[in-house]
């Protein structure tokens, strides 16, 4: 497939993807309406082919079974860190031991690194504060929570996301 070809494929799936999310999410079904979502939807691929999205290796990522692993473990992983820190609100000693740690990413791909911090941001009791050259900063409400993270099982299933 040549590149150009690519290219339009790449557009086009973007494209549709957010004409469908927008439809699905507004609700919103009037000819004014439809089409300042459609305008929108305009706007943003081409504000994405003037970044030069397309060049990048964003859709060498592969959505699949291993993407609905990772939501499903995530989801668990949020449950259960939800738990620990209603744990530490409900106990009147408080047993907060705040921590910043810093988490090496194992694949330094902005798209990975970005999707690392925000699954670090979901879980409860820890926040991405920043991210840099494949470093990013965690605060962590517990040292368990911080330990966890050190761990890197979160660091490992997102890098196998865009293994091959």
């Amino acid at each position: 497939m040549s590149s150009g070809l690519k290219k339009l494929a790449q557009v086009s799936v973007l494209m549709a993807f957010l004409v469908t999310a927008w439809l699905l999410w507004s609700g919103l079904y009037k000819p004014l309406l439809l089409a300042l979502g459609l305008f929108s939807c305009v706007l943003t691929v081409y504000v994405k082919i003037r970044m030069d999205y397309f060049h990048t290796n964003v859709f060498a990522f592969r959505f699949g079974r291993r993407l609905v692993g990772y939501w499903a473990w995530l989801f668990v992983e949020i449950v259960k860190s939800s738990i620990q820190v209603a744990k530490v609100i409900i106990d009147p000693r408080l047993p907060a031991s705040p921590r910043v740690v810093k988490i090496q990413a194992t694949v330094t791909e902005p798209v990975v690194e970005t999707i690392l911090a925000n699954s670090i941001t979901l879980t409860p009791g820890t926040l991405s504060l920043d991210v840099h050259d494949g470093v990013i900063t965690v605060h962590a409400l517990t040292e368990e929570g911080a330990k966890e993270l050190e761990k890197g099982e979160m660091n490992r299933r997102v890098a196998a996301l865009v293994g091959d």
